[in-house]
């Protein structure tokens, strides 16, 4: 950090902070920084755990005792990889303070014989009573459906319960529920958020909802001179942002100007909408060369992961490289995997070489036809799978916490309201790191 001096706004950023962790940490829990793209959160950060002398938490899981410290944590996986790559040791939230629990078999079998059950008695049923019954099985299907899925139980014996300060990156997708649950471990939580990005995919943000502690907002200099940083920061104010060229890797250009072929050479490409995804996933797909199947072929295909597997070092939100793809039948194919630095994943089996990945085939089916019932018939079997899709084109809300050298922004008029057109549109320029095109 000695080749960098802080601004006299982040100077005193880092000063709030050293105040807040030293003196009223009892009396308020949470300190909020936040700040928009480009304003140095991150720097701000730094300076101030430096200065505090707060080394990383060490658990005695690790071996030895505990040494309680600094625990990082985000929202989403891809994220926590960033800032492992970079040197900050970070996990998700979701793995920080919870378990997961998984309904048994006896369970779901359970559950099915009394819906059967509650069935055969409605069909002695007529008129209103007939209705009520049917309300009532349709509400144990729903039940039923969420049983099928993975439950977070909170973990009283988590790290967050041990350590001197939680810091959390990236906060503006957690929710109430998820917010209440990290404050009940009463230790000082310090996070980073930038108001102007997307808030979870349901409710609002629960950090981000509320006034900041301190509120970056001058650019600093090296980001004030980026047409990305420019574009983003109009995209916030909802400024029009007009056709043509920003600067030599920065352009708005019409869709219609631009083929499959051209964003496939244009970088990661970031729609608004499922539908859109879909559609240009199959469109890149065939300009690519793919498009003979719905399952993906192998070695260029561009692979992303949309589960952790912490055991075997799959991260959600990851790309992976797929070899040797076969069809092992109606649910999953197999393939040896590598991550994006070209790392074989998995186990090693007894040759010394990487395991087979089962892998799922539903999300890769969707972009043939999309069936909303697929998660229903198949939870049983893809709980042990490893879950993945084309990841030619995202959704905004899949790139966060995730950023790329060049973006390319499909522009398919997402937005429910203006503000959220506004979140959406900010959040996926702020992707880009160096060449930037919005199509639309």
């Amino acid at each position: 950090m000695s080749d960098i001096t802080p601004s006299d706004t982040q100077a005193r950023a880092i000063a709030a902070i050293k105040d807040w962790f030293k003196n009223r940490t009892d009396q308020q829990q949470v300190f909020r920084l936040f700040g928009y793209a480009g304003t140095g959160k991150s720097t701000v950060l730094k300076f101030a755990l430096d200065e505090l002398g707060i080394e990383p938490h060490k658990s005695d899981r690790e071996g030895g005792s505990c040494v309680p410290g600094v625990v990082t944590a985000t929202f989403t996986g891809k994220a926590a990889l960033v800032l492992r790559r970079k040197g900050t040791p970070a996990r998700t939230i979701h793995s920080l303070i919870y378990s997961v629990i998984i309904a048994t078999d006896e369970e779901i079998e359970a559950a099915n014989k009394k819906i059967a059950e509650a069935e055969q008695d409605a069909l002695k049923l007529m008129g209103f009573e007939r209705t009520a019954a049917d309300a009532t099985i349709e509400a144990m299907r729903q039940a039923l459906s969420q049983m099928k899925k993975p439950r977070f139980a909170l973990n009283p014996q988590s790290d967050a319960a041990h350590a001197k300060l939680i810091v959390l990156d990236e906060v503006s997708m957690v929710g109430e529920d998820m917010a209440r649950d990290l404050m009940s471990f009463g230790k000082p939580i310090l996070v980073l958020g930038d108001p102007g990005q997307l808030p979870p995919i349901k409710g609002e943000g629960a950090f981000t909802n509320d006034a900041p502690d301190v509120m970056l907002t001058e650019i600093h200099r090296q980001a004030e001179e980026s047409a990305i940083i420019r574009l983003a920061t109009m995209a916030r104010r909802g400024e029009p942002i007009g056709f043509g060229q920003y600067d030599t890797f920065v352009w708005k250009m019409r869709k219609m100007d631009v083929t499959p072929e051209q964003c496939l050479r244009g970088g990661q490409v970031i729609s608004g909408l499922n539908a859109t995804r879909l559609q240009l996933n199959n469109a890149m797909r065939r300009a690519a060369g793919f498009g003979g199947g719905y399952l993906p072929t192998g070695r260029g295909e561009k692979i992303i992961c949309l589960k952790n597997q912490n055991d075997i070092g799959l991260i959600n939100g990851m790309f992976v490289t797929l070899e040797d793809v076969v069809d092992e039948g109606s649910l999953y194919f197999s393939a040896t995997t590598r991550d994006e630095e070209g790392n074989p994943i998995g186990r090693p089996n007894g040759d010394g070489k990487p395991e087979r990945l089962r892998i799922y085939k539903g999300h890769f089916e969707d972009h043939v036809a999309f069936d909303r019932q697929r998660h229903d018939r198949d939870w049983k079997h893809k709980r042990n799978l490893t879950e993945a899709t084309f990841g030619w084109a995202i959704t905004g809300h899949k790139s966060q916490g995730s950023q790329w050298e060049n973006v390319i922004v499909w522009d398919d008029g997402l937005g429910r309201n203006e503000a959220d057109r506004r979140r959406w549109l900010y959040t996926v320029i702020t992707r880009a790191e160096r060449g930037l095109v919005i199509l639309a």
